[in-house]
């Protein structure tokens, strides 16, 4: 059985995959093993740059997963999985989730 190492309302990282609620309509999962992510970037969000985006995109390289508190914060990571379309989150503490994809993922440091 996975351990939990992060989880709020609509992300999970467990010892063995992230997984992100609501990123399918209407309510599915995707589960992203950490083998599969090349690159994790951290961003800062503002009302141009992604946090008003409840769910779904404006912009076709991104697909923002469900989180109608985005509004609310300040940061957002985009994870590279090696296709055209990049999740973009917005977990309640970007840093753990960001700090175990950095320990557990294959992607460069920084």
């Amino acid at each position: 059985m996975a351990e939990t190492l992060y989880r709020d309302r609509w992300i999970e990282c467990t010892s063995d995959a992230l997984r992100i609620r609501g990123y399918y309509f209407p309510w599915g999962t995707k589960t992203v093993r950490y083998a599969s992510v090349r690159a994790v970037r951290r961003l800062e969000i503002g009302a141009l740059s992604g946090r008003a985006r409840i769910w779904g995109t404006a912009h076709p390289r991104y697909w923002a997963s469900l989180d109608p508190r985005r509004f609310s914060k300040k940061d957002a990571l985009i994870l590279d999985l090696g296709r055209f379309v990049r999740p973009f989150i917005t977990p309640d503490d970007a840093a753990a989730v960001e700090a175990v994809l950095r320990e557990r993922a294959p992607v460069p440091p920084g």
